[in-house]
């Protein structure tokens, strides 16, 4: 098995994986609501915050 000779800093280890990015983010749709959102994400539709499909918080309850 190779090992390196000399251990390289942590400057270099990370200039070579800079190049190493995404193109552009994933994006999945929402199965309740169709909206298209970042997975990971809540997101807003018709003042209603939903995640995972759920109605987490409901805007006009918040403002009464």
């Amino acid at each position: 098995m190779a090992h390196p000779k000399h251990r390289i800093s942590q400057t270099r280890q990370a200039k070579r994986r800079t190049h190493y990015k995404i193109e552009a983010p994933n994006v999945a749709t929402c199965p309740t609501t169709g909206q298209p959102h970042l997975f990971h994400r809540a997101h807003w539709f018709e003042g209603k915050l939903y995640y995972k499909g759920k109605v987490v918080i409901n805007k006009e309850e918040t403002e009464a």
